[in-house]
């Protein structure tokens, strides 16, 4: 983005910038909070099924479209759904119920990392020196937080189940961004494509949410249980989406993504003022590294594709 465009801004572009770590950031901390009172998988498909009941006026207006989509790629929509509402949603609220929000917000910050991993590995991506010392720096990041800032830990093989969860998540992300580009997702228009991944998901979700129930999982039963669902896809979801798809439109995708770098703080914040957990050592050392290791591995990519645009 040039200096004039940059100047272009309303203020009211500049809140909807800040607003967007923030909502992104609520998933962990509802998800986190909600924990203990509604079964994981059943908080996932209660999420998408109620994101894709208020976005069903787009995909309908887009019918024609929608369904030559679904007919001609069934396969990459529902793995779209799985990876992005399956394992990003009821496998990460199954994780919270293990840790933190703090921890899961600065592992799963590292999802860009992963994504410059899978494109080496698997379509041939040079990767550059800087980008290679940032991904160590923000991985170092992620050890400290998995090993709590104890090196024993790992010596006995000791460490939390629902971080590697989260990381599995990042990884998880990582592909559903990268499958996103496939020429079939691009060409959809973004909120129609948004309904229907959030039905995918919602059928992705509807098994393992229903084994929950019959087994005796628990159900929202109470204003409150209900107001942190209503939170969940209020900003959470349609929320984030649409704050983040303003910013990429008016700023770029260069300063759009700056908003990860921001996620960490303020979802430690969050979940420190909300949730009431204590700010470790760790954690401290983790946004440093993984902030700082992030900033390093994708800062020069962004930096070439804002003087090739």
């Amino acid at each position: 983005m040039s200096t004039s465009e940059a100047h272009a801004a309303r203020p009211a572009d500049w809140a909807l910038f800040l607003l967007t770590p923030i909502f992104f950031s609520t998933n962990l901390i509802f998800g986190r909070g909600i924990t203990g009172e509604i079964a994981p998988f059943t908080t996932a498909f209660l999420r998408w099924a109620g994101s894709a009941a208020i976005i069903f006026p787009f995909v309908y207006a887009e019918r024609d479209l929608c369904i030559a989509f679904v007919r001609a790629n069934r396969g990459l929509w529902l793995f779209l759904g799985f990876l992005g509402m399956g394992i990003c949603g009821g496998f990460v609220y199954w994780a919270l119920t293990l840790t933190t929000a703090s921890n899961a917000t600065l592992i799963y910050t590292t999802s860009s990392l992963f994504i410059i991993l899978l494109q080496w590995l698997l379509h041939g991506r040079k990767m550059s020196r800087g980008e290679l010392a940032g991904m160590l720096i923000a991985f170092a990041g992620v050890t400290a937080i998995v090993l709590k800032g104890d090196i024993n830990a790992l010596r006995h093989f000791s460490f939390n189940l629902g971080d590697l969860g989260i990381l599995v998540a990042a990884i998880a992300f990582a592909i559903y961004s990268l499958l996103l580009r496939h020429p079939a997702a691009r060409a959809m228009p973004p909120l129609p494509l948004f309904g229907l991944l959030a039905l995918s998901g919602a059928l992705v979700l509807a098994p393992p949410a229903l084994y929950e129930a019959v087994n005796g999982g628990l159900l929202p039963d109470s204003v409150s249980d209900w107001t942190k669902l209503a939170g969940i896809i209020a900003f959470a979801s349609l929320a984030a989406f649409y704050c983040f798809t303003h910013t990429v439109r008016v700023f770029g995708p260069a300063v759009a993504g700056i908003t990860l770098y921001l996620m960490p703080p303020m979802s430690i914040l969050m979940a420190v003022v909300f949730l009431g957990e204590t700010f470790e050592i760790y954690h401290a050392v983790g946004i440093v590294l993984v902030t700082g290791g992030v900033i390093l591995a994708t800062a020069p990519r962004r930096a070439s594709s804002v003087k090739s645009a």
